[in-house]
């Protein structure tokens, strides 16, 4: 075979690439990470691929293919004798990430692009995962009719961790784990990603989808007629007919506004998009331990650059939040008020929290151009900023959409500093378009985003940093509605899946805490008035304001239930939402889950949050710097396993790296740690 090596210019954000092509025969083709561990094999002759670790067979040979404009591309294997010409590529640099979980990431990786001609599939191999994507070289606009992707699961027996749905976009149901054998998506069942699962020896894999751009989301779903296991790609089409509801009745149809917009129609077809693109990346975070799936900073690193705007004006930070607990008007006046809200803002400027939230409620019903009767919106938003606190609107996407850009003037112009968008519960490429529209709207009006009522994240936060959260999630808000589901399992389990793929919107902080198999039905209702409380204790919830990642985190209770805990309330206030190092430290989906998170002043802090079972964790300190550490601990009493509220607080432990800390953490419990210098 003739080889040809060729050296080219700087990669953008300071790398640089390596150029090795050569002509491909029937033999297959790779891309294998720097550290030679992790390996993505691809056959032409069917179209197929392979993900191994350390030799190990982690994804076992799987067909792939896509359709464009009524051809397969997997059946256009050669023209007139040619074999596809292959480039293998050393990429190399990093860029500073200041909204994230660690202050940089490293691209270093090998790519090795499969060339087709007018279409081709690129493989990427780093030392935290693997992944291919299609790209096609096409004149003017192309339709996508469909895409193949299969997951050939090596071992029945893997532990796996999966949500299951019954619609597109609806990504906020509690976890199922057990032998990925015994997974079924009978009738309209369908998973969605992150999928995550590990074999007898720990090697463990996480599946999702990145940069995913004016193309539908994937969702899984097994093909139970084939022997073993196998996953099968399913997306939704393109919608044809939809109509807008509001209320709590999606079939009710309304002429404008409204909370929805619901597909009624979807075509044979996924969307007709530009014909020279890359498509999204079908993504394997790879490692020895599920531990470690939190280091893994692959999304990011496959997702686009930043957008070619000014972003230094972003602040990520806490938010106190009116309503998950009514408001804090229980036993006063009812619901949102000029006077509710000068108290939220007077509590957020007195403690240091950043924002506030003005959920349902600031507007007529579902018409965010009238402000309610009883919100004097400008007044608030005026009074707020004299106080440095800022105000983050919500609203449900159906009154944006198609307005994107209007609406994210308007607001920026009044004075506020962001929205909460809620309510897309969709998966196609339509709705893809709007978030991507409305980020770019926001982010050249200065404007912050949380995606709420959305899917999983895939990376556009890399292009976009002014979208700090998204939902995709079952959070503490469902305790509203239900008490009688495993919130302990579900809660380990989203620190392993759901955040592979990037920040969420769980909104933790509750004050009222529960022992398990005891939370109060009568507060499991859809009345807004009524305040929940949470499973597990009090120090879990503090857990999680490190574990995990929200650079908008929510502080879900009431300014009366902070000020009655103050200790438990300022240390989570103080609790960072972007990190300079993050450290997996032990655990699985169905046990515990432990990390540690180096913060931008160089402090440390340490947590862990426990599934139904007592656990004794012993915390080694190895990720600690040299010399003496203070510590300042927050955790579980030894009552707590039926006195939730209570816990123990520890200060002025003095700990060097390497030192190992027994935590006991009760049924449903935690524990968190800082360690300052």
């Amino acid at each position: 075979m003739k080889k040809i090596l060729t050296v080219v210019g700087a990669l953008a954000l300071s790398g640089c690439v390596l150029f090795d092509k050569t002509d491909a025969d029937d033999s297959t083709i790779t891309a294998v990470s720097p550290d030679g561990k992790n390996e993505i094999r691809l056959w032409t002759n069917p179209l197929a691929y392979e993900v191994r670790r350390a030799g190990e067979v982690l994804v076992g040979k799987s067909e792939i293919g896509m359709k464009v404009n009524g051809s397969c591309l997997s059946s256009l294997k050669r023209t007139e004798g040619r074999f596809p010409v292959v480039e293998k590529r050393t990429l190399s640099g990093s860029f500073e990430t200041p909204i994230y979980k660690k202050a940089r990431i490293d691209l270093t990786g090998n790519e090795t692009v499969v060339d087709f001609g007018d279409w081709g599939i690129r493989l990427a191999a780093r030392n935290d995962g693997v992944a291919y994507r299609f790209e096609t070289k096409m004149p003017g606009r192309i339709k996508v009719n469909c895409e193949k992707v299969a997951v050939n699961v090596p071992d029945a027996k893997a532990r796996s961790c999966v949500y299951r749905t019954n619609a597109f976009g609806c990504e906020e149901t509690v976890p199922t784990v057990g032998p990925i054998g015994n997974i079924t998506t009978k009738n309209k069942d369908m998973v969605y990603l992150p999928v995550t699962y590990a074999l007898a020896d720990d090697m463990t894999v996480a599946i999702t989808d990145v940069d995913v751009c004016d193309y539908p989301v994937l969702y899984l779903k097994r093909n139970e007629a084939v022997p073993g296991v196998r996953l099968e790609s399913v997306f939704a089409g393109w919608p044809t007919k939809t109509h807008r509801a509001g209320g709590w009745d999606s079939s009710k149809a309304i002429p404008s506004g409204g909370r929805w917009v619901v597909v009624d129609e979807h075509a044979d077809y996924l969307v007709e998009t530009e014909g020279t693109r890359a498509f999204p990346w079908r993504a394997f975070i790879l490692c020895d331990a599920p531990a470690k799936l939190c280091e893994a900073d692959i999304v990011q690193a496959l997702s686009r650059p930043r957008a070619n705007l000014d972003f230094s004006w972003v602040k990520p930070g806490k938010v106190a939040w009116d309503w998950w607990n009514a408001f804090d008007n229980l036993g006063e006046e009812k619901g949102c008020t000029t006077k509710t809200y000068e108290r939220f803002i007077d509590f957020a400027a007195k403690t240091g929290v950043e924002y506030v939230i003005f959920d349902e409620g600031w507007s007529e019903t579902l018409n965010i151009w009238k402000f309610h009767k009883n919100v004097d919106v400008p007044h608030l938003i005026d009074y707020a900023g004299k106080k440095g606190v800022g105000i983050v609107l919500w609203m449900a996407w159906a009154q944006i959409v198609g307005d994107e850009e209007k609406v994210a003037a308007h607001f920026a112009k009044l004075g506020a500093k962001g929205f909460k968008v809620d309510f897309m519960d969709r998966g196609d490429a339509e709705v893809e378009r709007f978030l991507w529209k409305f980020a770019d709207a926001c982010a050249r009006n200065h404007m912050l985003v949380d995606y709420h009522g959305a899917h999983r994240p895939t990376g556009m936060s890399r292009a976009y940093p002014n979208v700090l959260n998204y939902e995709g999630v079952h959070g503490l808000e469902q305790m509203k509605f239900f008490h009688d589901q495993d919130m302990m399992l579900n809660d380990v389990a989203a620190f392993f899946v759901r955040l592979t793929a990037g920040q969420m919107d769980y909104t933790p902080g509750a004050m009222a805490n529960y022992p398990l198999g005891a939370y109060p039905k009568k507060t499991a209702t859809f009345d807004p008035n009524v305040t929940p409380g949470s499973l597990g204790t009090r120090c879990r919830q503090m857990a999680m304001m490190a574990l995990y990642e929200a650079p908008l985190q929510m502080l879900s209770d009431s300014p009366k239930n902070y000020e009655k805990n103050k200790e438990c309330f300022s240390f989570m206030a103080e609790t960072p939402v972007t990190w300079a190092d993050t450290v997996g430290l032990g655990g699985c989906p169905r046990k515990f889950a432990a990390a540690a998170r180096k913060a931008k002043d160089g402090s440390w802090y340490a947590a862990a949050i426990n599934a139904n079972e007592a656990r004794d964790f012993v915390l080694d300190t190895s990720f600690l710097g040299e010399g003496a550490w203070v510590a300042e601990v927050f955790r579980d009493a030894a009552d707590s396993a039926t006195k939730p509220e209570h816990y123990v607080h520890e200060r002025g432990n003095a700990v060097k790296a390497g030192e190992k800390k027994l935590f006991r953490m009760a049924p449903g419990g935690g524990f968190v740690v800082k360690f300052t210098k």
